[in-house]
C-alpha cells in the first residue's frame, strides 16, 4: 500500500495501525439487542396477577353472598367492612405493581445485558484456567539438557568413550565394607564425637546428660524430646548432621486421633524437621566445593571475631520449641475434637498467629434478643478462659542471659563454656521456654461474683503435664473450680437473703462427691431440689430427688431452668416459686389421691383474695362434691398450711364469672384431728383392736408444735378434713333453711350412748360420731301440716354420706304417737321395712326415717313426705276403727306399708289408696284403685274370675271426696266409705246390664256423672235412665231427660225449640206407666218392702234393697218400649 503523506486526506483516512481495512457497517441497537440472552428469572406476567386479584376478589364476593344472610345486621357491617379493607389493601398493591410495570421493558433489557456480561466473564475465566492447564502441561514436556561430553567424544572419535555415570551406578554395585570396617569406622566416629563434646563442643546444660552409641551422639531432655546427632567427618571443621528425635510426650483422655501424633516423627514430617535441624547445625558451616552463588542469593553468615559457634544449642533451642509447639497443637486438637462431640456451641478455641498461645473460652451463650420495653440483665457471654502460652523461661531476679536455672547450672554452665570456650563467646544463646497457663473467670457470670480467693487456682493443678496431655481435664479442673464457687455463693444468698424461708440450718446444703457438684435445697416434707451447673452448657439445672411421682414435673422444671438461665439472680424467687408449686403438688397429689376435685386457681376477684391474708403464697381449691359452690382451701405460707373453708357466688352481672367469697371460716386442724383421733381410739378400744402402732406412729408425729405444724400433711389429715368441711356445709345448709321458716333448733349427739360396730367404723368417718345431729320440735316444723299430732314432740335432722364419694344426704327421723304396724303383701316380717327409696320404718320403734338426696331441699322433701305418710297413717287408723265404732264388720285393712292403704269396704269390694304432691298449691292428690278380692281357694289362672270393680268408673269423683278435705281427712274418708257402701247395689246392677248388654249386643253407655250419680244411655242415645244416691241410704231411679232442679212454674208455660230438642234427651215414652207396673209387680213378688217405695212422675225412689228388682224390671220394659 502507497500513501501520500502530503496529502492530508489519505492521512485521515488512514488507519491507525497502517493497516486497511474493509469498510464495514456497524450493527444496528436492535440487532445488537436480539442478540442478548433472554432472562425471565424472578419474573411474572402482570396479566396472570392481574387475573389471579379479580379472581380471588369474586370469590370471596360469591361466599360472602352466600354466607351474610344469615348473619346478624352487625356482624353484616362487620364482615363487609372488614373484607373492603382487605381488598383495597389489595387493590392499591396491584395498582403499585401496575405503575412499576410501566419499566419492565427496561428492567428486562437491563437483565440481558447483564446476563450477556455475566457469559463474557465466564468466557474469560475459562480461557485464564486454559492457557495455566497449557502451561502445567508444558512443563513435563519440556527437553532435558544435552550431553555435551558425549557429543565431543562422538565428533572426535566417532564412538562412545565412556558410559554414562548413572549407568555405572545402576549396574556396578559399590564394593561393601567388612564388618571391622564397619566396627573401626564407627569407634573412630564415636571417638571423635566424644573428643568433640568434650573439649570444644558448646553443650546446654538441660542436655548435658548424653551418651554415645551407635557411631551417634543421644542427647535428652527431660520430658521435652531425645535425639542423635552424628558429625559430617572427623575434621575439625566438619559439622554435625541430624539422626533421629522422639518427643518425649504421652496423649491422655480420649486416644482417639492418638495416631496423629506419633512420638517418632516420620514421613514427611520428620523430612521437615531433619532439613531444618541440618539447616540450623550447618548455620555457619562453610560447605565445600561451593559453586558460585546466584547474583540474588543472600551471602552466607560469617561468625565475627570472638564468637565461637554453638550447633547444638540452636538444635536445642530448635528441639525445645518444637516440644512444646507439638504439646500445644495436641491440645489445640483436644479441645477442637471436643467441640465436636457436643461442645461446639459452649466452647471457644482461639490459636494466636504465631502458634504460640492457645486461648479457650468456656460456657459460651449467644446475646438474649432485648425487647423493648423488657430490660434484660446483662450477662457476660461466657463463663471464663483458659489459656496456654510458650514463654520464654526468665527469672527476673537474674541478671545474665538465658533460661531459669538453678544456682548449681549456672555455676556449671559458666565453667563449661570457660573451658571449652575461653574467652570467646558462643555464637547463640540457650531459650528458656514453658507453658503458662492462666484462668481468668468472666466477672459476673451466671449473674454471680465470685470472690478473688475462689478465682484462682494452685499452679501444680493447671499445669501442663507431658506424660499425660488431656486438655479436657484441665479444662474441666477450672470449670468445677468456678462452678464450686458459684454454687458457693448461691447457698450464702439463700442462706442470708431477705426470704428467710432457707435460712434455718440443712435447708440449703453444698454436696461436694467427687466430680458431683449440686446444691441441695429443702423445699418440704421429703421433696429436695438440686441444682447443679452443666459442665458443657453452664446452664443451671433444677431436679427433684427423681421420685416416680414427679415424672410429670421435668417441663416446670425445665421452665423453671430456662428463666433461671435467663436471668441467675432469679435464683431466690425460682426456688421460692418451685417451693410453692411442690407443696401445692403433694396436697393435689393426694388429693387426686382420694378423688377430690382441686383447682389450683379460680376465677375470684383480686380483690376478694385479699381475705386469705397478706401471709398467702399460694392456694389449692378442693370443691366440696356435694356443695360445689363450697371449698376447702389449702393456703401456703411461709411456714405452714391454713385451713378455710369458703363460700363463693358468681357475678351474674361479670362477663367471665367472677366469683366472690360469700363467707369464709378458718379452720384450727390439729382440734379436728384430735377429735378424730379421739373417735379413732375410742373405737379401737371398744372393738378390742391394737393400738400399739397406732400410737407410737401418732408419738412420732405430735410435737410441741402440733402434729401438722408445716406441710406434713397426709392423705388421712386431708381426708378429715374435707369430710369435716362437707359435713359443716351440710349442717349450713340445714340451719339456714331451718332460719329461713323461723323454726328454732338445737345441737344433739344421737350417738354419744349407741355401740360402735366394726362395720359401721369401717363405712363412717372418723369424725362422724363427733359431728352432732339437729333436734327440732314437732309443734314447729309441722305446724300447719297435716296429722301434726301423729308425731312425738322431738324430731332429729342427721345429715349422712358427707364422708363418702356418695352424694350427701340428709335423714329425718320421726317417732310416731300411734303405732300401726304395717300389714298385708308389701309388708315384711323384718323390723325395718323401707316401703320407699327415701321411707324408712323402724316397726319396733315407731320411728320413720326420711331421706333425701338433697340437702338443699331436705325440710321441704320432709314435710312433702311427712304429709303423704302422715295421711295414710290417718287413712290406715280410721279404716282400722270402722269395724268397731261404725259397726261395718265387712270393712277391714287388707295393707298398709306408710305409702298405700289397701281396704275392703263391702264383701270383696276394695279400694287401695295412695297420695302424692300433698304440698302443692291445689291441695295434693290422690290415687285410688278399685279392685275385688279372690276366693281363698281361687287359682289365679281361673279366667272366669271376676276381679273388676264398677267403682273405678268414678274414680276422678270419688278422689275428689279426700282431695278437698281442707284438714279433715277423717271425716271426708268416712264420707268415702259411706258412699262406697252406698252406689254399690247401684254399681252392680249397672255393670251387670252392662254384661247382659254386651252378649245381646245391644249397645248401651254405662257412666258416672259424679260420684252418686250413674247414667244408662240407651242405644240410640236420646234415652237414658239416672240413678242418683240420696240422703238416708235411698236411691232415686229418674228419667234422664228431666232435671231435679228444673222446676216447673205454675201458669207458665214450657218454651221449647226444635232445634235443641234434637240435641237433648227426650223423654222417655210411657215412663209413669212403666214404673208403676215395676213397683206393682215387686210389692206382689215380695222384693219391695211396703213403706220403702215411692213412685213419682218421672221415676221412682226405693231404700238400698229395691235398686236390683226396679232397675231390672224398668230397664227391660223401656228396652220393650223403645225397641217396639
Amino acid at each position: 500500500m502507497v500513501v501520500d503523506i502530503e496529502n492530508q486526506t489519505t492521512l485521515e483516512n488512514a488507519p491507525a495501525d497502517g493497516l486497511h481495512t474493509e469498510d464495514i457497517s456497524e450493527p444496528t441497537l436492535e440487532e445488537l439487542e436480539r442478540e442478548l440472552p433472554v432472562v425471565y428469572d424472578g419474573q411474572v406476567p402482570l396479566g396472570d396477577l392481574l387475573s389471579r386479584v379479580v379472581q380471588s376478589i369474586y370469590a370471596e364476593l360469591s361466599e360472602l353472598a352466600e354466607t351474610m344472610p344469615n348473619m346478624s345486621d352487625s356482624a353484616r357491617k362487620r364482615t363487609l367492612a372488614d373484607w373492603v379493607v382487605k381488598t383495597k389493601k389489595q387493590v392499591v398493591k396491584l395498582y403499585a405493581v401496575a405503575k412499576w410495570s410501566r419499566d419492565a421493558d427496561t428492567i428486562q433489557k437491563c437483565m440481558n445485558i447483564t446476563a450477556f456480561l455475566m457469559t463474557q466473564n465466564q468466557q474469560f475465566e475459562d480461557t485464564i484456567r486454559a492457557l495455566k492447564y497449557a502451561k502445567e502441561s508444558l512443563d513435563s514436556a519440556r527437553l532435558r539438557n544435552h550431553d555435551l561430553l558425549t557429543s565431543l567424544d562422538v565428533l572426535t572419535t566417532g564412538s562412545y568413550l565412556r558410559l554414562p555415570t548413572c549407568i555405572k551406578k545402576l549396574a556396578i554395585p559399590p564394593t561393601p565394607l567388612t564388618d571391622a570396617e564397619v566396627a573401626k569406622t564407627l569407634f573412630d566416629m564415636e571417638e571423635t564425637l566424644r573428643y568433640r563434646l568434650r573439649m570444644s563442643e558448646a553443650i546446654p546444660i538441660e542436655i548435658s546428660q548424653y551418651h554415645i552409641a551407635d557411631g551417634r551422639a543421644h542427647f535428652t531432655a527431660p520430658k521435652l524430646f531425645s535425639t542423635s546427632l552424628c558429625l559430617r567427618g572427623g575434621a575439625k571443621d566438619d559439622g554435625w548432621f541430624f539422626v533421629h528425635v522422639e518427643f518425649l510426650i504421652n496423649v491422655g483422655g480420649d486416644l482417639t486421633g492418638l495416631q496423629e501424633f506419633p512420638r517418632i516423627p516420620s514421613g514427611i514430617i520428620k523430612r521437615h524437621i531433619t532439613d531444618e535441624a541440618d539447616a540450623r547445625l550447618a548455620f555457619y558451616l562453610r560447605l565445600p566445593d561451593e559453586p558460585p552463588q546466584m547474583p540474588e542469593a543472600p551471602p552466607r553468615p560469617q561468625l565475627p571475631a570472638g564468637v565461637v559457634d554453638a550447633p547444638l544449642v540452636r538444635l536445642y533451642n530448635f528441639l525445645q520449641m518444637m516440644s512444646l509447639s507439638y504439646q500445644l497443637e495436641i491440645l489445640w486438637y483436644q479441645a477442637e475434637r471436643m467441640r465436636s462431640l457436643g461442645w461446639a456451641d459452649y466452647l471457644s478455641v482461639q490459636m494466636s498467629s504465631d502458634r504460640k498461645s492457645l486461648k479457650v473460652s468456656y460456657w459460651i451463650r449467644p446475646p438474649l434478643p432485648q425487647l423493648p420495653g423488657r430490660p434484660r440483665l446483662k450477662l457476660p457471654l461466657l463463663g471464663g478462659t483458659l489459656t496456654i502460652s510458650i514463654v520464654e523461661n526468665k527469672v527476673p531476679s537474674q541478671t545474665t542471659p538465658g533460661p531459669a536455672r538453678t544456682s548449681r547450672q549456672r555455676v556449671v554452665a559458666r565453667l563449661q563454656q570457660k573451658s571449652k570456650l575461653g574467652d570467646a563467646k558462643p555464637s547463640d544463646e540457650v531459650e528458656g521456654l514453658r507453658f503458662t497457663v492462666n484462668w481468668e473467670p468472666a466477672k459476673g457470670a451466671l449473674g454471680i461474683l465470685i470472690p478473688a480467693e475462689e478465682s484462682s487456682l494452685p499452679t501444680d493443678a493447671l499445669q501442663v503435664d507431658p506424660d499425660n496431655l488431656d486438655f479436657e481435664r484441665m479444662l474441666r479442673t477450672v470449670i468445677q473450680k468456678h462452678s464450686k464457687a458459684i454454687l458457693g455463693s448461691f447457698r450464702n444468698q439463700l442462706q442470708h437473703g431477705s426470704n428467710k424461708v432457707f435460712s434455718p440450718p440443712g435447708v440449703v446444703s453444698l454436696v461436694l462427691e467427687g466430680e458431683t457438684q449440686a446444691l441441695q435445697a429443702h423445699l418440704c416434707a421429703d421433696e429436695v431440689v438440686i441444682i447443679t451447673i452443666d459442665a458443657r452448657t453452664g446452664r443451671l439445672n433444677l431436679r427433684d430427688t427423681g421420685d416416680l411421682a414427679a415424672a410429670g414435673r421435668g417441663p416446670r422444671f425445665a421452665v423453671f431452668s430456662d428463666r433461671l438461665n435467663e436471668n441467675p439472680t432469679f435464683l431466690m424467687d425460682a426456688l421460692f416459686r418451685l417451693r410453692i408449686s411442690t407443696i401445692l403438688d403433694l396436697a393435689e397429689q393426694k388429693a387426686n389421691y382420694l378423688g377430690l376435685q382441686s383447682y389450683r386457681r379460680r376465677n375470684i376477684v383480686q380483690e376478694e383474695m385479699q381475705k386469705l391474708g397478706p401471709e398467702a403464697r399460694g392456694s389449692l381449691y378442693i370443691q366440696l362434691s356435694n356443695f360445689p359452690n363450697h371449698y376447702l382451701v389449702l393456703v401456703v405460707t411461709d411456714e405452714r398450711f391454713r385451713f378455710a373453708l369458703i363460700t363463693t357466688k358468681v357475678l351474674s352481672e361479670s362477663m367471665y364469672g367472677n366469683m366472690v367469697l360469700e363467707d369464709i371460716a378458718w379452720l384450727d386442724f390439729d382440734r379436728i384431728h384430735d377429735a378424730a383421733l379421739i373417735s379413732t381410739v375410742d373405737e379401737k378400744l371398744k372393738t378390742g383392736g391394737n393400738l400399739k402402732h397406732k400410737r407410737e406412729s401418732d408419738d412420732r408425729n405430735v410435737g410441741a408444735e402440733g402434729r401438722y405444724y408445716g406441710f406434713h400433711l397426709d392423705t388421712q389429715g386431708l381426708r378429715e378434713l374435707y369430710s369435716y368441711c362437707s359435713a359443716r356445709v351440710a349442717f349450713i345448709n340445714v340451719e339456714r333453711q331451718f332460719k329461713i321458716r323461723g323454726i328454732p333448733f338445737t345441737h344433739v349427739n344421737p350417738t354419744s350412748n349407741s355401740p360402735v360396730t366394726l362395720e359401721l367404723s369401717e363405712i363412717q368417718s372418723s369424725l362422724a360420731r363427733s359431728v352432732p345431729a339437729l333436734c327440732v320440735q314437732s309443734k314447729h316444723i309441722l305446724s300447719g301440716a297435716p296429722a301434726a299430732e301423729a308425731a312425738m314432740p322431738n324430731i332429729r335432722v342427721i345429715p349422712l354420706n358427707w364422708w363418702s364419694k356418695e352424694k350427701a344426704q340428709v335423714v329425718t327421723c320421726v317417732k310416731l304417737k300411734y303405732v300401726q304396724q304395717p300389714m298385708g303383701k308389701t309388708a315384711s316380717s323384718s323390723a325395718v321395712i323401707r316401703p320407699s327409696k327415701r321411707i324408712i320404718y323402724d316397726t319396733t320403734e315407731a320411728v320413720v326415717s326420711f331421706l333425701s338426696e338433697n340437702v338443699n331441699t331436705c325440710v321441704d322433701e320432709f314435710l312433702e313426705e311427712w304429709a303423704r305418710v302422715s295421711k295414710m297413717v290417718v287413712i290406715a287408723r280410721e279404716v282400722a276403727q270402722m269395724s268397731k265404732h261404725k259397726k261395718w264388720l265387712d270393712v277391714r285393712l287388707l295393707s298398709f306399708d306408710l305409702q298405700t292403704v289397701e281396704f275392703a269396704y263391702a264383701q270383696d269390694y276394695t279400694v287401695s289408696i295412695s297420695c302424692q304432691d300433698q304440698l302443692s298449691p291445689t291441695g295434693g292428690n290422690f290415687d285410688l284403685e278399685f279392685s275385688r278380692m279372690l276366693p281363698q281357694d281361687a287359682m289365679e289362672t281361673d279366667s272366669s274370675l271376676d276381679t273388676f270393680n264398677p267403682h273405678e268408673d268414678a274414680e276422678p269423683f270419688l278422689r275428689d271426696i279426700l282431695r278437698h278435705a281442707h284438714g279433715r281427712l277423717a271425716p271426708s274418708l268416712h264420707f268415702l266409705v259411706t258412699v262406697l257402701r252406698d252406689t254399690l247395689p247401684i254399681v252392680v246392677e249397672l255393670e251387670a246390664i252392662r254384661r247382659d248388654g254386651k252378649q245381646n249386643g245391644q249397645n248401651l253407655d254405662i257412666f258416672a256423672k259424679a260420684s252418686g250419680w250413674y247414667r244408662l244411655l240407651y242405644g240410640d242415645l236420646k234415652h237414658a235412665l239416672d240413678f242418683r244416691l240420696m240422703s238416708e241410704q235411698r236411691v232415686a231411679i229418674l228419667d234422664a231427660s228431666h232435671s231435679l232442679f228444673d222446676v216447673q212454674m205454675p201458669g207458665k208455660a214450657v218454651t221449647r225449640t226444635p232445634a235443641i230438642d234434637d240435641l237433648v234427651l227426650q223423654p222417655i215414652p210411657r215412663m209413669r206407666e212403666i214404673v208403676t207396673v215395676a213397683v206393682q209387680n215387686g210389692l206382689a213378688s215380695g222384693q219391695l218392702a211396703m213403706g220403702k217405695v215411692a213412685a213419682i212422675d218421672v221415676g221412682v225412689i226405693t231404700n238400698a234393697s229395691g235398686v236390683g228388682p226396679l232397675t231390672r224390671a224398668i230397664h227391660a220394659q223401656v228396652l220393650e218400649q223403645l225397641n217396639g
